[in-house]
């Protein structure tokens, strides 16, 4: 803290109230600048220096499109602080229930139609190889370490192919496009005007159509009916154009999901066995539930949700 304070005695925003506003998966906090109705945020990356760099490059990408991302006030990248524009404290989780969800959905459908327009170029790619360094997560971190199973060679083998199934669907769709990576409702803020910003970006990858609209509509923290989310998946085909049938598309969607929820049992895992994360352990239950409906109903991967539901009973 003292260092912070020092560093602020550097800014315009030395005579700022300083509080704790909070912190996330990461090793990031946040600290909430106040003077009078005037407030700021500043982004403590002094435990990540090396994710400001992306985190300023993905938020001028963002800008240049008009996706409302967090404006950039001051930095200093040899402390890891920045200080941003705050979008305040209500994230979209806290206001979504049955009777406004499509439309706030729609609303953050059509950010994601934004963000893809941004440039994609020169960041990550999610090719194959990282698609499967994501759902390897899963075996080691929640099947041996957080539920102790000792998998047989048969079981491997099984766990294998249809990792590998799955990320030839996935990879099956259009590529080379901006992907937030993190994009639910915990990362979509509602700001006081009630339009949304988004945060959490850093992360972004050059990949798939649809991992976006998996992270939104498929989201770890809460859930609506199949038939609505569908609904708004073919909203979300509608407005990109797609010419793609609508059984193909859902059926991208579908596995782009279990690659998704397969690599979140891992990290929700590893947030709690490596860092002492507890709180993301309320949510395995839903991501396995998502990764289980997805498998369930495709013949490429009937045996993948056999094998886990004799895993995790």
């Amino acid at each position: 803290m003292q260092q912070i304070k020092k560093f602020l005695q550097t800014t315009p925003y030395r005579d700022y109230e300083l509080s704790i506003a909070s912190a996330d998966a990461s090793f990031r906090k946040y600290y909430r600048l106040t003077q009078g109705d005037k407030t700021l945020l500043l982004m403590d990356s002094s435990l990540e220096k090396e994710s400001l760099k992306p985190f300023l490059d993905v938020t001028q990408r963002l800008l240049q499109v008009g996706v409302a991302v967090p404006k950039i006030y001051e930095q200093n990248l040899e402390l890891g602080y920045l200080i941003i524009e705050d979008f305040g404290n209500t994230h979209l989780l806290n206001v979504l229930n049955e009777d406004n969800f499509k439309t706030l959905y729609k609303e953050a459908i059509d950010e994601i139609v934004t963000m893809q327009k941004a440039d994609a170029e020169g960041l990550p790619l999610y090719d194959k190889a990282f698609l499967h360094f994501e759902m390897d997560l899963m075996q080691e971190w929640y099947l041996q370490k957080h539920l102790s199973c000792s998998l047989t060679q048969e079981q491997k083998e099984l766990l294998r192919a249809s990792l590998n199934t799955i990320s030839d669907v996935v990879l099956t769709q259009p590529q080379g496009i901006f992907v937030h990576r993190d994009y639910h409702s915990r990362n979509i803020m509602v700001r006081a005007d009630n339009s949304l910003g988004i945060i959490d970006y850093q992360d972004a990858m050059s990949g798939v159509l649809t991992y976006d609209l998996v992270s939104l509509l498929k989201d770890c923290y809460i859930t609506f009916d199949r038939e609505s989310v569908l609904e708004l998946v073919l909203y979300f085909k509608e407005q990109i154009g797609s010419d793609a049938s609508d059984e193909q598309f859902i059926k991208w969607f579908d596995f782009m999901g279990m690659q998704r929820h397969i690599k979140v049992l891992g990290i929700f895992s590893r947030l709690f066995l490596r860092d002492g994360k507890d709180g993301y352990l309320k949510d395995i239950p839903l991501t396995l539930a998502y990764t289980l409906e997805s498998a369930k109903m495709y013949d490429e991967t009937k045996a993948l949700a056999q094998l886990l539901e004799e895993l995790t009973q």
